[in-house]
């Protein structure tokens, strides 16, 4: 069943629906291109995101390798004791970050220089795996950076999704269902008027 705005059938009534239709459908044709854009950034972040996965699993069984080593190497006891005098070996900023409108935050990182624990009986095997740790820590930060930013840009892309659908299959052809019934109407006034004018034009020749 078509539908239509409630609307008196007047000119200027269908002058303000023309300029409203109007505004509607760029407003439609900025979204739309809000949309592609956005679904274009979430296909860009889901590579990065499937990269820096691979590249942290890999990263973590680098470091639970070392873990392992070191653990034989040294011991449960001395390896813990030597990990309670650590210090951290990354060094993390967060700040917020905004793209077509979604926020996310943006993580940055650097390895910071491994500074002696100064515990005897620690073996070089304990100096690698906090190195590899601290480096599956910033592939991780990453990721996480990357998989927030993917989830917000698709929930903002499906919203855009929604408001152009609601755009082009509800909202516009309303107004222009409108405006065709009230052109429809102003025409069939206007052929009245004129057949009742042609009559009295007869009438009076009579």
């Amino acid at each position: 069943m078509t539908t239509r705005l409630k609307a008196p059938p007047t000119k200027s009534t269908l002058l303000n629906l023309k300029r409203q239709v109007r505004f509607l459908e760029d407003g439609h044709n900025l979204l739309e291109r809000k949309r592609e854009l956005l679904t274009r950034l979430v296909y860009q972040r889901l590579r990065e995101y499937r990269e820096l996965r691979d590249d942290a699993h890999a990263a973590l069984k680098t470091a639970y390798h070392w873990l392992s080593m070191a653990q034989l190497r040294m011991g449960s006891r001395s390896l813990h004791q030597a990990a309670l005098g650590v210090e951290a070996g990354l060094d993390l900023n967060i700040l917020p970050r905004r793209s077509l409108g979604v926020e996310y935050p943006s993580v940055s990182g650097q390895l910071l220089p491994l500074n002696p624990v100064g515990l005897f009986g620690t073996d070089p095997s304990f100096d690698e795996t906090r190195k590899h740790f601290a480096d599956a820590a910033l592939r991780l930060a990453k990721m996480g950076e990357v998989s927030m930013s993917l989830e917000r840009l698709m929930t903002e892309q499906r919203k855009a999704q929604k408001r152009v659908n609601a755009l082009r299959y509800n909202i516009i052809p309303k107004y222009l269902n409108t405006i065709r019934f009230i052109e429809n109407l102003l025409e069939e006034e206007e052929r009245n008027t004129l057949f009742q004018m042609k009559l009295l034009r007869e009438q009076h020749r009579i």
